[in-house]
């Protein structure tokens, strides 16, 4: 696997969407997520912006959508750009938060779980996660480059800052 330039100046994806990452103390939620992409897999509560949608609205909508709980503020804290072999250009908001009303609730889509900040399952995640998710949660900003085929990561770069 190399680390890569980012992509070039002229991609333009074919999906958008969000990851939120909610936090209490030094512990943050996530979901085993049961559909869709990355289904099996451990990530950040988040998915598809509807037409007209904007990656805020869209995030709030997905964490009561998939756990049935309001989120107050979310501060925007980077963007994952992926691109799939397969013809998916993926550009993914990443929020953080810690306000929130409600208990983390199993829906069809997700099954939440708090987690220590340092025992984040990675080998659990989407390959990626490592680079770029322990950095985000000590409040650094990023944007990040991924290539993949399938779930194999075949290039990346990260930027902080």
């Amino acid at each position: 696997m190399e680390e890569s330039a980012p992509f070039p100046d002229d991609w333009t994806p074919n999906m958008r969407a969000n990851l939120v990452f909610l936090t209490r103390g030094d512990e943050v939620l996530l979901i085993h997520k049961k559909t869709g992409l990355g289904a099996g897999k451990i990530n950040g509560p988040g998915g598809k912006l509807e037409p007209g949608e904007s990656p805020l609205d869209a995030a709030r909508r997905e964490v009561r959508e998939e756990l049935h709980l309001e989120v107050g503020g979310l501060r925007e804290m980077g963007v994952l750009h992926f691109e799939f072999v397969d013809g998916l250009k993926l550009h993914c908001v990443v929020f953080h938060g810690t306000e929130f009303t409600g208990e983390p609730t199993e829906t069809r889509e997700a099954k939440p779980e708090w987690f220590l900040i340092d025992a984040v399952p990675y080998d659990r995640m989407w390959a990626d996660d490592c680079y770029w998710l322990p950095q985000m949660l000590r409040g650094e900003r990023f944007r990040a480059w991924f290539r993949f085929d399938g779930e194999t990561m075949l290039s990346r770069s990260v930027v902080f800052g």
